[in-house]
């Protein structure tokens, strides 16, 4: 689903109901953002190296969770 679509649902929730939870609604449009904002950046930057896009990748890992 395209964030436009989940920001859309959230507002169509909240219009239905006011107290309803949209936690995952709202956790589900910040990471199809940031999904979307990745792809822009990195296809409008020259190709990543193994290393960097493993350091890239690395942030994107829960802490403590280093190999």
């Amino acid at each position: 689903m395209s964030w436009t679509k989940t920001r859309s649902q959230i507002a169509h929730t909240k219009r239905r109901d006011p107290n309803a939870d949209t936690t995952e609604l709202t956790r589900q449009l910040k990471a199809e953002r940031l999904e979307d904002y990745i792809e822009r950046v990195v296809n409008a930057a020259p190709p990543l190296t193994s290393e960097q896009r493993d350091r890239i990748a690395a942030l994107l890992r829960p802490a403590g969770a280093h190999e």
